[in-house]
């Protein structure tokens, strides 16, 4: 700390000018896609990160056409782009082997400006109110939403976005939840998410019941909340949809304003563009909750593995953790997910019991709904709350996080004072938090700012390190804990390297034995930035 109280940020090095420190910065349309574009998984296809230095996403991918042509006689179609995650879609006009497509990745990863390839992996869908059917539920008593709904029932301001199949957003029980205008269909590419196929096509309606169907309406089943939701179509009639519709469908819910996004998907490994979306979506203040996987093995799926996710992990009944769902350290909020009973299309009867991890996911989504309906919070202090307010059902923190999710601590604890008995994944904060701020600028790709910022507090509960950069490059910001060697593209624990330069940071429990290590990089382009590190006790 300085002497006048506020946190302590000092530049390790630098190749520009001294930075200041002093207060920081304050921190659209669908994506296009090529006509005939085929909807459901698009494995043939090649995803290309494009770095930010002003110029249009459209103009870069053509000179990379031309160049794959003229150097190499390969030729590639376009077959989508994405101007704000800032990558292209292109596909080889000829099958090729699996020994010649990784020759084209490499070489296009030493293109100018190309920051990653990769496959456009598959995904695929993890599977006292008068509604009559409630009596035959327990997803909602388990968690204790009626007690819950003695206080609220859920706001139609607060808004759920369901990434998924199609939804059938006219069902009788779903009809008074969904938007007037309900959606767009990624996998498709037109405005209407309904369903292809509904009698195969069931999982987003399923999704959407538990999350949000229409409580307290006199038909079939009890939603958790009574939120307004929208659906993005990004899962064919198979279940399964491609990295770049997923991505695209999760920037466009987060476009709309969405409090919470419901990724009840996975399977895929790591991948920079979904990442780069829900950094997007979490930055423009979505809370993405997603499911940990249905395979029962000690790893979580992506997307929740991303540190922007909230992984969940499925319970039975008798809140033990299901054989399929599951669970690592990422994992940070547990909810039920073995025969949870909610709406299904009307050509399968409307009503159905589904299990997995696809099914605790959205649960956590609805407490989530009702905690919004009830306290005024972003993304991250929602986040918190959640965690703060679950019940430690006596499983290890890799299996529950933090616990079994609470709707009726959520809604009646003060966010801030605890309230739950969470397991070994609280963050056990005190909800108290300093700040420190840092202006910089940048003047090529070759250069970098490095700081080390004293720790404020004794064992801190969580440190978010945020850059605000300029629009027209991409900044990359790189974190160390627990050493005094500089964070670097080629030495970090952490980092956040999207292609534009708003990038986050987020650290739980940090190791507070040494300073924080902070390097702000220039992977294209030149121009201001603003660098706040927000750490909680």
């Amino acid at each position: 700390m300085s002497e006048d109280g506020t946190p302590h940020m000092k530049r390790r090095r630098f190749l520009q000018a001294t930075s200041a420190l002093g207060l920081a910065g304050a921190m659209s349309g669908v994506a296009s896609a090529t006509p005939g574009r085929n909807p459901g998984p698009k494995d043939d296809e090649m995803l290309v990160g494009i770095a930010n230095d002003g110029e249009k996403i459209g103009k870069r991918a053509r000179k990379i056409k031309r160049k794959l042509k003229k150097k190499y006689s390969i030729t590639v179609d376009l077959r989508h782009s994405n101007e704000k995650l800032r990558y292209v879609a292109l596909k080889p006009q000829e099958a090729l082997s699996e020994k010649d497509r990784s020759k084209i990745e490499k070489r296009l990863k030493k293109f100018d400006r190309v920051k990653y390839v990769e496959r456009n992996e598959t995904l695929s869908s993890m599977l006292t109110p008068n509604d009559p059917q409630y009596g035959q539920q327990y997803a909602p008593q388990l968690v204790n939403a009626d007690s819950a709904w003695d206080t609220t029932l859920g706001s139609s301001s607060v808004t759920i976005a369901v990434v998924d199949t199609g939804a059938q957003y006219d069902h009788p029980d779903l009809s008074g939840s969904y938007a007037s205008n309900p959606g767009y269909d990624f996998a498709d590419s037109d405005s209407d998410p309904y369903p292809d196929v509904p009698s195969d096509e069931y999982h987003g309606t399923h999704v959407s019941g538990i999350a949000g169907g229409v409580t307290d309406n006199g038909t079939g089943t009890s939603g958790i909340s009574n939120s307004t939701l929208i659906n993005g179509r990004a899962l064919d009639e198979t279940g399964r949809g491609s990295t770049s519709d997923i991505a695209d469908a999760v920037e466009w819910a987060a476009d709309q304003g969405a409090d919470v996004i419901n990724l009840s998907l996975g399977g895929g490994g790591y991948t920079s563009t979904m990442k780069n979306a829900v950094t997007y979506a979490t930055n423009q203040g979505s809370l993405v909750v997603a499911a940990a996987g249905n395979n029962g093995t000690g790893s979580v799926s992506y997307p929740a593995a991303y540190s922007e996710c909230l992984a969940v992990s499925a319970l039975d009944p008798d809140e033990s953790l299901a054989d399929y769902s599951q669970y690592g350290s990422e994992i940070e909020l547990a909810a039920p997910g073995t025969n949870v009973l909610a709406t299904t299309t009307e050509a399968r009867g409307s009503y159905e019991q589904l299990s997995g991890t696809s099914m605790a996911t959205p649960v956590v989504s609805g407490v989530a709904g009702l905690a919004l309906a009830q306290w005024d919070l972003n993304n991250a202090e929602l986040r918190d709350h959640l965690k703060a307010t679950a019940v430690d059902v006596g499983l290890s923190s890799n299996q529950q996080g933090s616990g079994r999710v609470d709707a009726a601590n959520a809604v009646g604890t003060q966010p801030g004072s605890g309230g739950g008995d969470g397991g070994d994944g609280g963050d056990g904060g005190t909800g108290e938090s300093t700040t420190a701020t840092a202006s910089g600028s940048l003047s090529s790709s070759y250069d970098y700012d490095d700081y080390s910022y004293s720790w404020s507090y004794s064992g801190p509960s969580k440190v978010v390190v945020e850059l605000d950069g300029p629009s027209t490059a991409d900044f990359d910001l790189y974190v160390n804990t627990g050493t005094t060697s500089n964070a670097s593209p080629s030495n970090y624990d952490y980092a956040s390297t999207s292609t534009n330069s708003q990038e986050v940071v987020t650290i739980d429990a940090p190791d507070d034995s040494t300073d924080l290590q902070v390097d702000v990089d220039s992977y294209s382009g030149d121009g201001s930035y603003d660098l706040t590190i927000t750490e909680y006790q």
